[in-house]
C-alpha cells in the first residue's frame, strides 16, 4: 500500500481536518492491529505531499485509551510515512505556559497504567528500542524556527511532558506531584504514539497547545472538557498557520 508518503499529521482535540488540503485520496488500511482511528487523508497541503490522521477520529468519538494507536502508526508505516508530526491539547503545570501557547516537548513522563498496547513486538519477537530521546530533534528545530507563523501566542521549547492515563482529569494533588517532579505540561495522547514511532524507526515530534493550568492552580476554575475543546478549537488556525510555515 506503499504510496510514497513521507510526511504524517496527526490531529488533535479539535483538529480533524487540515483546511487547503489538496486531497488526493482516501485510504482506511487494515493491518494486523486492526483499523485506524479514521481513513488516512492523502494529499498536498503547502506543496507537499502528506497523510493526514485525525487520532481521536472525525467527531471526536474515541477517548484517548480507546485510540487504536498501533493501527494508526502501523497505517502511517504502510504509507511510507518517515516523519510524523503530532498535534495535541495539553494542560499547563507552570505560570509561563498561557493558555493557548504552543510547547515542543523535548521528554517524557510515562503515567498510563498498561492498558494501552504499547509495543509490536510480542509472541517471541523481543526487540528493546532506545527511548532516551523520545522526540525528533530535527523536526524540533524546523518547527520552532517557524514560530513566527503563531500569532499572539508563545511557543517554549525543551519542556517536559507527562502522559496520564485519563480519561478523567487530575487532582489537585497529582497536579502538584507532576510540578514538583519537574514537569511542564501534561496531555493523555504521547504514549504510546511516540513509544511505536520509534519501534517502526518513523521520526516524531509532538507539537503541543496549552488550553488550561490543570487543577494545580487553585485560583483558576478545575478544567473541563468543554473548556479545553473551546479552547484548542480557537486555537486550531494558529495550529495550520504553523504546520502550513513548516512542511515546505
Amino acid at each position: 500500500m506503499t504510496q510514497d508518503v513521507k510526511i504524517g499529521v496527526i490531529g488533535g482535540s479539535g483538529l480533524y481536518d487540515l483546511d487547503g488540503l489538496e486531497v488526493e485520496g482516501e485510504v482506511f488500511p487494515d493491518t494486523p492491529w486492526g483499523k485506524p482511528s479514521d481513513s488516512l487523508v492523502i494529499g498536498r497541503y503547502a506543496g507537499k505531499k502528506l497523510a493526514f490522521l485525525p487520532r481521536h477520529g472525525r467527531g471526536h468519538f474515541l477517548a484517548p485509551h480507546q485510540v487504536p494507536v498501533r493501527a494508526n502508526i502501523a497505517a502511517l508505516k504502510m504509507l511510507g510515512v518517515e516523519e510524523i508530526v503530532a498535534f495535541s491539547a495539553v494542560g499547563s503545570l507552570r505560570e509561563e505556559i498561557a493558555p493557548r501557547d504552543f510547547v515542543l516537548p523535548s521528554q517524557i513522563i510515562d503515567r498510563t497504567k498498561g492498558i494501552r498496547p504499547f509495543t509490536f513486538f510480542e509472541d517471541g519477537l523481543v526487540v528493546h528500542a532506545q527511548f532516551g530521546d523520545p522526540f525528533a530533534d530535527h523536526l524540533a528545530d524546523i518547527i520552532y524556527e517557524q514560530r513566527g507563523a503563531l500569532e499572539g501566542v508563545r511557543m517554549h521549547r525543551n519542556k517536559t511532558l507527562v502522559c496520564m492515563e485519563g480519561p478523567i482529569f487530575s487532582t489537585r494533588a497529582e497536579s502538584n506531584m507532576y510540578r514538583a517532579w519537574g514537569a511542564d505540561i501534561i496531555n493523555m495522547s504521547v504514549l504510546p504514539e511516540a513509544k511505536l514511532a520509534r519501534e517502526l524507526e518513523i521520526s516524531y515530534q509532538m507539537i503541543c497547545m496549552s488550553t488550561d493550568y490543570d487543577s494545580w492552580k487553585v485560583e483558576e476554575e478545575a478544567v473541563t472538557a468543554e473548556f479545553i475543546i473551546g479552547n484548542l478549537t480557537a486555537n486550531a488556525t494558529n495550529g495550520k498557520k504553523l504546520l502550513a510555515a513548516i512542511i515546505p
